[in-house]
């Protein structure tokens, strides 16, 4: 009795407590929260918690530990540095320093780990070998032309230059019996008008011509006329086969013509004769500091008649190209029926001195025609990449920084087609970015 009087007496709770449910530990939180691989603020949260729990396992900090920063990295490499809104035309052009190809995700061999096979890369040497053997190749093909001996005298008192055709030998073969019919057409360029010839040699290989040629010009004009021989092969039932050329310059080379000097020159191959299409000058002044390049259009002289009235009406338009692609182009004014013009306009490109050595100047001489397309006279090119003297005009202003350098260029003909080169489309220039 005293025990269920006891017992009795012990009030009872109305409701009884429910069982406590389980709760999950901290390794299941966290691996349900890893599976959101979405959500970095809770990762974030996450780094934060693991500094004052020591419930969380190693293992699943370190996960969230290397996940963050691997994001980290990924943005810092993928963002690249903001650039000036100078000189845009070459950062848009120029290639990117950073590819988000390159960016290391973390699974992946450092690039230097991979080992390098033969199988399916290129060689450069290869293609190098295969240049210079058709470097090799032309040279061959020139030797083989021959050679022609031939002097020069002046006749002060008739005002004539007298040419004498002497010799030529070791010509190559043209006709299928290994033999040719060679005869030469001289020219006082830049006079083509005025075309004279040499007699046709029968089947032989070592002509003796001995032939004098009369080209009344005066003493004073010498120094701005060239001499073009041009060897022929004679057929009779075709087209007459072009054997080489040579061309001088210089008239004074040898001596002052006051006598009869005797010159040896090697015969160029050729497949055609070369059509003298003028001169151009113009100076280059390069300033380092301002990063400004300044091209002045001084003067042609003798340039190729475009028009039937015998003159045309030329402008020179001269383009910025950067990695093959045209940038700007500018042009100067127009002179009327002149092969002679005179322009002293300058043309000014924004070029940053780390950019010089990819970009190149293309120089055009046009004839403008009020009715259809504009024809290109000739064109000349100057830049590192450049040929003979273009490279060299071009090194000489990058060694006399802020110093006009002047030079004469003779025009070659341009090898694309007027259209293509001639047209916006083609390689448009990149438009400004929009002001903030």
């Amino acid at each position: 009795m005293p025990r269920r009087s006891k017992e009795a007496s012990s009030p009872a709770p109305a409701n009884p407590a429910p069982e406590a449910a389980p709760r999950p530990g901290p390794r299941g939180v966290m691996g349900d929260k890893l599976k959101d691989s979405a959500a970095l603020g809770f990762l974030e949260a996450a780094v934060k918690i693991s500094h004052t729990s020591p419930d969380i396992p190693a293992e699943v900090q370190m996960s969230v530990r290397e996940h963050i920063m691997r994001h980290t990295r990924l943005q810092r490499q993928t963002t690249e540095p903001a650039s000036s809104t100078r000189h845009t035309s070459f950062k848009r052009h120029l290639p990117r320093q950073m590819h988000v190809s390159s960016v290391d995700y973390g699974n992946e061999l450092p690039p230097a780990a991979e080992q390098p096979t033969s199988i399916g890369r290129i060689k450069p040497e290869l293609y190098k070998q295969k240049s210079v053997d058709g470097d090799d190749a032309k040279s061959e093909a020139a030797k083989s032309c021959g050679k022609i001996n031939f002097s020069l005298r002046y006749d002060y008192e008739s005002e004539t230059l007298i040419v004498r055709i002497l010799k030529a030998f070791d010509l190559p073969a043209k006709d299928f019996c290994g033999s040719s019919d060679p005869y030469v057409k001289i020219y006082l360029l830049p006079d083509r008008k005025c075309k004279l010839q040499t007699r046709v040699h029968r089947k032989t290989l070592n002509p003796t011509f001995d032939e004098n040629f009369h080209f009344p010009v005066p003493y004073e004009e010498l120094a701005d006329r060239k001499l073009h021989l041009s060897v022929f092969d004679f057929d009779r039932f075709s087209r007459h086969d072009m054997i080489g050329e040579v061309i001088l310059d210089n008239l004074f080379e040898a001596s002052d013509l006051s006598r009869e000097t005797s010159i040896w020159k090697d015969i160029q191959y050729a497949t055609s004769e070369s059509v003298d299409l003028g001169e151009i000058m113009f100076s280059l002044c390069y300033l380092p500091t301002a990063g400004r390049l300044t091209l002045t259009v001084i003067k042609c002289r003798n340039l190729k008649a475009m028009d039937i009235t015998g003159y045309s009406d030329p402008y020179v338009k001269v383009s910025l190209l950067c990695d093959g692609r045209r940038l700007k182009k500018k042009k100067t004014t127009i002179k009327k029926n002149t092969l002679n013009p005179v322009y002293n306009e300058a043309i000014i490109f924004d070029i940053p001195p780390e950019n010089m050595d990819q970009v190149s100047l293309l120089i055009s001489v046009m004839d403008y025609d009020r009715v259809g397309h504009n024809e290109i006279i000739g064109v000349c090119r100057v830049g590192i990449n450049a040929e003979g003297l273009g490279r060299d005009h071009w090194n000489e202003m990058l060694a006399y920084p802020r110093k006009p350098i002047a030079h004469w260029h003779s025009l070659v003909e341009w090898q694309g087609r007027a259209a293509s080169f001639d047209s916006e489309s083609s390689c448009p220039s990149p438009k400004p970015p929009p002001t903030p």
